[in-house]
């Protein structure tokens, strides 16, 4: 079988455009981890994943807001990992129905948009039922954005491959703390197992699948 275009690879109809904890209380002003937001603010991934998003609405592919969120009285949260441990000495409180588990406001959130919070764990493929939802809709290829290429990221990817789907990642739509280490991981790892992508080359993929005037 040939190998499909890179059009064909993230067309719609089976293609999903996941961001990952693009929310206000992770990359907003008042985020508890100051040091991703300002390497996500470094490399405008809030502004690519806007134009994305817009993008992938407008041709028919689903925008899915993978936001991290605590349940009421830290129940059932993760407790196994310096990490977790970490977010919370930060202050990262993220109540559900909060302003901190909100998509970015740039995102501009679409009626048609997934919110699907995840509640424990490290990534939503396995921390949440994306995997099965995004099955029931047919979908096989994945456009990755957020945060954070130290470990969601990855780890996301990682398992995407794992369960057969194809992964694109939009390199100028992630970030990593520090910026440099992002990029290697981008380089050095994502590279191996996922296709690697600017935000305008995908918005270009997407291009051709405009609607025409008046249709």
């Amino acid at each position: 079988m040939p190998k499909p275009s890179n059009r064909e690879l993230v067309a719609p109809g089976h293609t999903a455009f996941l961001l990952q904890e693009v929310q206000e209380g992770i990359l907003g002003a008042n985020s508890a981890l100051p040091e991703l937001a300002d390497a996500a603010a470094e490399t405008d991934v809030v502004k690519h994943c806007a134009q994305l998003a817009a993008r992938a609405r407008s041709v028919g592919v689903p925008v899915v807001h993978l936001t991290a969120v605590n349940l009421p009285g830290g129940f059932g949260l993760n407790q196994n990992s310096r990490l977790f441990a970490g977010a919370r000495k930060a202050g990262a409180l993220l109540a559900p129905g909060s302003p901190e588990v909100a998509p970015m406001a740039e995102l501009g959130v679409d009626a048609g948009d997934v919110i699907l919070p995840r509640y424990h764990g490290l990534n939503p493929m396995t921390g949440s039922p994306l995997d099965s939802l995004l099955r029931n809709e047919g979908i096989t290829t994945v456009v990755v954005a957020g945060v954070s290429l130290n470990i969601a990221i990855p780890n996301m990817v990682f398992d995407a491959i794992n369960r057969s789907y194809q992964v694109v990642v939009v390199e100028d739509a992630v970030a990593g703390t520090p910026v440099s280490y992002g990029r290697s991981v981008i380089e050095h790892t994502l590279r191996l197992v996922a296709t690697i992508a600017t935000t305008e080359q995908v918005l270009q993929w997407w291009a051709s699948e405009e609607p025409e005037p008046g249709s």
